[in-house]
């Protein structure tokens, strides 16, 4: 599993469907940029949007998976209050048996 950490595309940056278009891009790229430089093969993306922020849209477009949000928890602080926001996970498959390869039921 590979992480999407950031993505963003500039305000003022204007062309439809450009999100959606990247995303598919690097989906079909990155797998064979990470066998070449670690090896191996991921089977799945994941990223995780902020919910407060934003809604999701371009990896709604781009046919990745939404799974759910987070606890928001992260570390908890002394109180064990909430101390990070609350994300939705969304994933990506990379393979068609990524199921199997991890040995989950996703």
């Amino acid at each position: 599993i590979i992480n999407n950490a950031r993505f963003l595309i500039l305000p003022w940056v204007q062309s439809k469907n450009l999100a959606s278009k990247i995303l598919a891009s690097a989906s079909r790229k990155v797998p064979d940029d990470w066998q070449l430089r670690y090896g191996y093969r991921p089977v799945l993306m994941e990223t995780f949007v902020e919910k407060e922020r934003f809604t999701g849209t371009c990896y709604k477009a781009a046919n990745w998976l939404y799974m759910g949000e987070t606890k928001g928890r992260g570390k908890l602080g002394p109180a064990g209050k909430q101390s990070v926001p609350i994300k939705g996970l969304w994933l990506y498959p990379l393979t068609r048996g990524f199921r199997q390869t991890l040995g989950a039921d996703l």
